[in-house]
């Protein structure tokens, strides 16, 4: 690179934002939007009904399992919703189920062909800090560029 000219920034075309209901998560969610509006790209949104934090006797309850899969679905909308309001033209919204982390790496981001993956990070103190934060987890094993905000 030379000193005299400016490094290009990557545009995307697909930008793959994981969303809870965390804060750090919302700050994600806040700069996917800017960055698909930037990039004119489609914004995919994503969210993932684990199971492990059901116990096992709602885990095995189909009634139980679908009434918050349908919460889930009712509350992407809302952040579809929040996009379409914010100018972006193109918006997409997935739900899976599974272990966090490894869903979105293994299922969503082949499935719709994202270019990059924006996560926020809970900020962890102690051992918890380097080791077994899905962030850590979607950072080393995703095929695309990962950006986790704090």
């Amino acid at each position: 690179m030379s000193d005299t000219q400016p490094s290009k920034v990557k545009h995307f075309s697909r930008v793959l934002v994981a969303v809870d209901d965390s804060d750090d998560s919302q700050l994600a969610f806040r700069y996917a939007l800017n960055r698909a509006k930037e990039d004119q790209a489609t914004l995919i949104i994503c969210s993932i009904l684990e199971s492990q934090e059901m116990n096992i006797y709602q885990a095995l309850s189909k009634d139980y399992v679908h009434g918050q899969r349908s919460d889930l679905e009712k509350h992407i909308q809302d952040y579809v919703k929040l996009a379409m309001n914010f100018g972006i033209e193109k918006v997409r919204a997935v739900i899976d189920e599974g272990e966090a982390g490894e869903t979105i790496v293994k299922n969503v981001i082949p499935h719709v062909d994202a270019d990059v993956l924006i996560i926020g990070s809970r900020s962890k103190k102690g051992f918890a800090r380097h080791f077994g934060s899905q962030a850590a987890y979607m950072a080393k094993y995703a095929p695309i560029s990962v950006f986790v905000i704090r």
